[in-house]
């Protein structure tokens, strides 16, 4: 139950990693104790051809939500807009859209689990990743005495320094084993009919894989940590010398020659040439690194992060990405209520990240 502080001259206090705090607490992933609202990438303009509905939901899928909103006018669901799809397990708040000569009828709507709370014209239909983040409102029960006051360390932490962009359980379905049939999609051993459902499943091996790299620079950035730059090198097989300039560094993800980077929160990418010029810039949160989802038409680390990126880089018949492998946790706000043992907190992520994260690190889990 100790809070490690590693000693810098310049800046203790970024150093601050719980890498001993173990919290406890209850979550439960369910409309009461979980929300999420998406944060619109701009304004909408009050006129066009197209109707943007504000729409709450609770313990539906985004997909069986579109599909009773397009039942109810009469439309396929593929005519629909989105930004993003959110959990069933939880409180959302979303923006959809359809086209506005569908108006009245969506004013008589009523279905118990959805309510439609505004509606505003808009020139475009909404696309998916047409958002700047989302806010998460959590409800955190049994916190007591000292907890409340592990996960305030805890949380100080994280506004400071940001947490690892781990995909979320979602992504890998209820057993775990989406990517399974991702990889035998891959591999030409599974055949599906269905375009959205393969490519799905093909994405959730992406993601398994872009999971793994990030675990294995986890593991990097525990060990330098602890131990010398050159007993690291030893113990993840790196040839000497490639972990030189990194333990300095001033952030806990330590940044290693030939990394992809990118702006921050959104921007180009380039590789990591001078490593304590570009420590200092993603110490001032004006760029993060960006692993890899392996595929065509992207950017690869090169040098040393491109021997660990590697294994990780499997030749895939989709296009690939880069995703950012640390992110800022922004807006946070939080509530102690003591009577109840109930610790509230509220925080704003970027597009396509999962509050699990956050909520991971409060644990003292993956980070």
């Amino acid at each position: 139950d100790k809070i490690r502080l590693i000693k810098h001259r310049k800046k203790p206090m970024n150093l601050i990693y719980p890498l001993n705090v173990k919290n406890e607490f209850v979550f439960n992933s369910s409309a009461r104790d979980f929300t999420v609202e998406e944060i619109p990438l701009y304004e909408f303009t009050g006129e066009g051809e197209h109707l943007v509905l504000q729409v709450r939901k609770k313990d539906l899928t985004t997909w069986e939500m579109l599909d009773i909103i397009s039942n109810h006018v009469g439309i396929r669901r593929r005519d629909m807009g989105y930004a993003g799809l959110k959990d069933k397990n939880a409180m959302t708040i979303q923006y959809i859209s359809v086209m506005a000569i569908h108006e009245e009828k969506l004013k008589v709507f009523t279905h118990d689990k959805i309510k439609i709370l505004s509606t505003v014209r808009h020139n475009n239909k909404i696309r998916v990743g047409h958002l700047k983040g989302n806010r998460f409102n959590i409800r955190l029960k049994k916190v007591l005495g000292i907890e409340k006051d592990k996960l305030d360390s805890v949380l100080k932490w994280i506004k400071a320094n940001g947490v690892p962009n781990y995909f979320g359980n979602q992504r890998f379905g209820t057993d775990g084993n989406n990517w399974v049939d991702g990889k035998k999609l891959i591999e030409g051993t599974l055949k599906i009919r269905d375009r959205k459902t393969k490519e799905f499943l093909m994405g959730s091996y992406q993601s398994y894989l872009f999971n793994g790299w990030l675990s294995k620079r986890m593991e990097i950035n525990h060990l330098l940590e602890k131990f010398t730059e050159a007993e690291t090198e030893q113990v993840v097989k790196l040839p000497e010398g490639s972990l030189k300039g990194t333990k300095s560094q001033p952030n806990f993800f330590k940044l290693v020659e030939g990394d992809v980077m990118m702006h921050y929160p959104y921007g180009r990418l380039f590789n990591v040439e001078n490593l304590e010029e570009e420590a200092k810039r993603f110490e001032s949160k004006d760029i993060a690194p960006a692993g890899l989802l392996p595929g065509k038409k992207t950017n690869r680390a090169e040098g040393v992060a491109g021997l660990i990126e590697a294994p990780f880089a499997e030749d895939i018949n989709l296009n690939g990405a880069r995703r950012y492998a640390w992110i800022q946790v922004t807006e946070i706000k939080k509530t102690y209520v003591e009577e109840k043992a109930h610790y509230e907190l509220s925080f704003v992520l970027p597009k396509g990240c999962y509050a699990t994260n956050v909520l991971d690190v409060l644990r003292g889990g993956q980070a």
